[in-house]
């Protein structure tokens, strides 16, 4: 376990050495998220490195990583605790096996922490030995405003309740990120509570140092060209835009194949290492592919 770094340059620093390329203002906003103890809350595009700061953080302060993944329709209960029915079921046919007739007391033999499966929120509560763990609560934009108005509460005192055992309150807080893809305003009174930073899409020397370290296999000509096209791709009437995941996954495809430059053809194969639409990759194939590389390379000429 690392202790949290003293500076926006150690939280920038940190963050490098698990391959994850931020610029200043995206550090300075998870240093303070860290000095002051506040949620984190990240907003943006699919795609665009919210999630992978988590993890980034998780691994270079050598903390747990503990994810709630939100989707439409997520309840309290789910995202806290359930019991193990199944568990608790045997538990019973054994007791009327044994002639055992004490509810009262098989009641409160079933309802322990023996019995109890911890979901993510209670996990992030527990102690940990290596320090407070990384609460990842991602999309939370999928979610309704119940459940904001649960998180809400959960954020402001660290603490949940469970009828049968009391209230379970964290020694230290976690430190929370929450991530959103705006699929949907998220309430006020939730992001006030965390700061806010809105991540965007790289501009090409960024993307070009996550390439370098994301792909190190990948030679610096090739790497211009991919980051060229993408961000010319990013600026065409798209059902979604590539996102930095995508331009990784895309040079990781060209590397497979040996590739040495980009071509037409080769753009129009790999497409679906990049798009991810149907509509999306028919339009770009054969001569918008073309077109765009070409304009690629023209910005890339020296003047």
């Amino acid at each position: 376990m690392r202790d949290i770094p003293a500076s926006i340059d150690e939280t920038i620093a940190l963050l490098g050495g698990q391959n994850y390329v931020c610029g200043r203002d995206l550090g300075t906003v998870a240093f303070l998220s860290l000095r002051l103890g506040k949620p984190l809350f990240l907003e943006g595009e699919a795609g665009v490195g919210k999630t992978e700061i988590a993890r980034a953080l998780a691994s270079g302060l050598g903390r747990r990583l503990i994810r709630l993944q939100c989707f439409e329709g997520l309840d309290v209960a789910s995202a806290i605790y359930e019991w193990n029915f199944s568990a608790q079921m045997i538990a019973i046919r054994t007791a009327e096996a044994a002639g055992r007739a004490d509810r009262q007391g098989l009641r409160q033999e079933l309802f322990t922490e023996e019995f109890l499966i911890r979901r993510p929120l209670l996990q992030a509560m527990e102690p940990h030995p290596e320090g407070p763990p990384v609460l990842l609560i991602d999309e939370v934009d999928r979610t309704d405003e119940p459940f904001e108005a649960f998180l809400l509460e959960a954020l402001s005192d660290y603490q949940v309740t469970i009828p049968e055992l009391g209230t379970i309150a964290a020694p230290e807080p976690p430190i929370v990120i929450l991530t959103s893809n705006r699929t949907r305003e998220v309430h006020d009174a939730l992001k006030r509570r965390c700061l806010y930073h809105w991540v965007d899409y790289p501009g090409f020397e960024r993307e070009m140092e996550i390439l370098r370290a994301r792909v190190p296999a990948a030679t610096e000509a090739l790497s211009t060209e991919i980051v060229a096209f993408v961000q010319g791709l990013r600026t065409e009437d798209l059902f979604k835009n590539p996102g930095v995941a995508e331009s990784i996954d895309w040079a990781r495809c060209l590397i497979a194949l040996d590739a040495v430059t980009l071509s037409p053809e080769l753009i129009s194969d790999t497409l679906g290492g990049l798009l991810k639409y149907q509509d999306d990759i028919a339009r770009i194939s054969g001569a918008e592919a073309t077109r765009l590389l070409d304009e690629a390379r023209q910005r890339l000429a020296p003047a």
